[in-house]
């Protein structure tokens, strides 16, 4: 497959609240738009780098440069996924940067031969069960009132940030509302430290799916330890940045389950590489979510429908985020978000939705 050029797109997307975690709040998403032009189709992925680097080292400014500079000019004359990952694969780190080339060029090339996105993947289902992940608060009562408005939408689970001080309390404040049927995790997005561990370990009387990355990204050996002083499921995030991370932190005891985030991994082959190392092992996997747009989120829920995704995702629905999605927008129903079934993504951004928030765009010629 010949690609004749690429446009680098920014996007500008208010959220329809303030999202906290214990790492920063978001507003807005500055969003990079990756759009692969081929002479039979054209591709589009999401770089779910976010503006500053609080979640991981990269960041949209960076990812950028990267693509211009050193990832767009190494791709081949011609190139399928496949090429792409060889490609890239000699440049340290950026992979959320890698990960949207390469599901552009992915999203071409399968619409050019009239294949979905969750076929080439092995998709098993039609549809997936949504979770949605739920902020820290100003107060519990906030808290709940946001909760209680999400199980009324139909969300299967629910997942609290967390953080020093926004943890017990909220948690047993949700249970007691809601009470032990719901299900129910938590995030801390690496705020704790293992002398923490006797009060994380006062989660496990709520019955919890599992407590998310509560250590920091580098301390498969420490998260270990933790795990072995926990009652609730130890599950690894911000750690998992490969198939290998995920086969040396299950041999370790580090987890007994992984998120699974295409961005945070380099790509859709390298997270269903991660999803088959954890299904072979009987670790469960689950996708999460970086507030995509449209774009992103079609490829995500492809990816969650395939077998070894057995707790529900962080695939919300577009207005969980977005008062207005730049795709048309992913509705609840039951509960479950559809697959897409048309070629590549299934969706592409609708022109005057796009245009609207743009906020600049480079062409760059192959």
């Amino acid at each position: 497959m010949k690609i004749t050029g690429i446009e680098l797109r920014r996007i500008a997307l208010p959220l329809v609240a303030p999202f906290r975690t214990s790492f920063g709040t978001e507003t807005m998403r500055d969003v990079l738009l990756l759009r692969v032009v081929t002479p039979g189709a054209e591709g589009w992925g999401e770089c779910v780098a976010m503006e500053a680097p609080l979640y991981s080292a990269e960041y949209v400014d960076g990812a950028v440069d990267v693509l211009r500079r050193f990832l767009i000019p190494a791709l081949p004359a011609h190139a399928d996924p496949y090429a792409v990952e060889r490609a890239l694969r000699p440049f340290k780190g950026h992979r959320m940067a890698k990960a949207a080339l390469e599901t552009a060029v992915l999203d071409a090339w399968l619409r050019g031969t009239g294949q979905s996105l969750g076929t080439f993947l092995g998709a098993v289902r039609t549809r997936v069960a949504a979770g949605v992940s739920v902020g820290i608060m100003d107060s519990i009562p906030r808290l709940l009132d946001a909760v209680e408005g999400y199980l009324d939408e139909g969300y299967v689970r629910i997942k609290l940030k967390i953080e020093p001080g926004w943890d017990v309390e909220p948690v047993r404040a949700v249970r007691e509302r809601f009470g032990p049927d719901v299900p129910l995790q938590v995030d801390a997005n690496a705020a704790y430290t293992l002398t923490e561990a006797p009060h994380l370990a006062r989660l496990d009387e709520f019955g919890l799916l599992l407590i998310e990355q509560p250590l920091a990204e580098d301390d498969i050996v420490q998260h270990a330890a933790l795990a072995k002083r926990l009652r609730t499921p130890v599950c690894l995030d911000e750690s998992i940045e490969s198939a290998a991370h995920a086969a040396a932190a299950i041999s370790l005891g580090a987890c007994s389950v992984v998120n699974v985030k295409p961005g945070r991994v380099g790509g859709y082959l390298e997270a269903r590489r991660v999803h088959d190392v954890c299904r072979a092992h009987g670790v469960a996997v689950w996708c999460g979510g970086m507030l995509e747009t449209g774009v992103g989120r079609a490829a995500n829920v492809a990816l969650a429908a395939l077998p070894g995704f057995s707790l529900p995702g962080d695939t919300s629905a577009s207005r969980r985020y977005y008062k207005t999605d730049i795709t048309e927008p992913f509705e609840l129903r039951d509960g479950h978000l559809d697959v897409p079934t048309g070629p590549g993504i299934g969706v592409a951004p609708i022109p005057a939705a796009l245009d609207e928030v743009t906020t600049g765009t480079e062409w760059i010629s192959r």
